[in-house]
């Protein structure tokens, strides 16, 4: 039986992609080296625990199982991060993709999901942002998930390698039944971390609260932190496009669907078309938790867009793609991850 190689499976997104194709009995084996990832994540098919910058075992994947297709979701990807270290992020974005690109055309794999990132649109020119809008990333994230397009693109026409690229908006939620979620040390997205304040707060004294950190009395809770409230938005916080995590897993679906059926290379948008600020979802957190949260308001950080707000016609158009959870349901099921008791 052919089998699809989920390299980063034991990640946020991958392991919702991987949970999803095996309820619809896709064979898969998933490759993570666990530095983000987690291997209780992993809920179906095989788990290697591996790099993919390790040549030899790349090779011995590909020759053990029957791999027809490759989904990539293995990148560093925090944009502040990608600033102050960017060698690190062209290290690990870029050059470990073109050794896997190597392995997959060396055994002749030539179907590929990419996990892409709106990051590479930059500063819109104009909102919705659709795929026709002009990339120029602001950061070196983005920079680093557009060479990597580059160089699909460049082994498409060389190779014949056929590739789906999906760039996400903000990912968020979690698994509707609560079997994974977000977890991450530390939390850098935006709801996970709101989260994790209101489950501080919800505890009634920083004493019996896990997150509380050195230097935290009793009644008192780290703050929400927003960078810049200066932005030319309506609130002056960013705006930004919130998909559910499990939309994104169908679409992926849909993805492996078309390159098994001798599709052709796309690149597509993943958004909700709708567009909430940092205040916008500070809010709606309250509403959904119940719980006042405490704001501290930060300076800018370096490479962060004011607005990014997708249109995802095309793939809808094209695929009949469309989310199914709004930011309500997105922050609903995040909530009850963060607050399921944990072994």
């Amino acid at each position: 039986m052919s089998c699809i190689l989920i390299i980063g499976g034991a990640g946020y997104i991958g392991s919702h992609v991987n949970l999803l194709l095996g309820e619809r009995q896709y064979s898969t084996v998933v490759l993570d080296n666990l530095s983000k990832g987690h291997n209780w994540a992993v809920l179906q098919g095989d788990f290697i625990c591996g790099d993919m910058a390790d040549r030899s075992l790349l090779s011995k994947i590909f020759k053990d199982y029957s791999i027809d297709m490759v989904m990539h979701f293995s990148a560093h990807s925090i944009v502040g991060e990608s600033m102050s270290n960017p060698l690190a992020y062209y290290r690990n974005n870029v050059a470990n993709t073109l050794t896997m690109l190597e392995i997959m055309i060396e055994h002749g794999v030539k179907k590929i999901v990419f996990s892409s990132t709106a990051a590479v649109y930059g500063e819109p020119g104009y909102i919705p942002i659709d795929e026709a809008h002009p990339t120029n990333p602001t950061n070196p994230y983005g920079k680093t998930k557009l060479a990597i397009e580059n160089m699909l693109e460049d082994c498409d026409r060389a190779h014949g390698l056929k590739y789906v690229s999906l760039r996400y908006f903000n990912a968020a939620g979690a698994d509707e039944k609560g079997r994974i979620g977000e977890r991450y040390d530390p939390e850098t997205h935006l709801i996970p971390k709101i989260l994790n304040v209101a489950k501080s707060v919800s505890f009634q004294s920083a004493a019996l609260s896990p997150l509380m950190g050195e230097g935290w009395g009793e009644g008192e809770y780290p703050p929400v932190e927003i960078y810049g409230t200066d932005y030319d938005t309506p609130d002056g916080t960013c705006i930004r496009d919130y998909i559910h995590v499990s939309d994104l897993a169908e679409a992926h679906i849909m993805a492996v669907e078309h390159l098994r059926g001798s599709g052709d290379s796309r690149i597509y948008n993943l958004g909700s078309g709708n567009g909430y600020s940092v205040r916008d979802v500070i809010n709606k957190v309250e509403e959904v938790t119940g719980v006042n949260l405490p704001v501290r308001e930060c300076p800018r950080r370096s490479g962060d867009p004011a607005r990014l707000v997708a249109s995802s016609e095309l793939i809808g158009k094209e695929w009949q793609w469309k989310p199914g959870h709004g930011l309500d349901g997105i922050i609903r099921t995040a909530w009850n991850w963060v607050m399921k008791p944990r072994a």
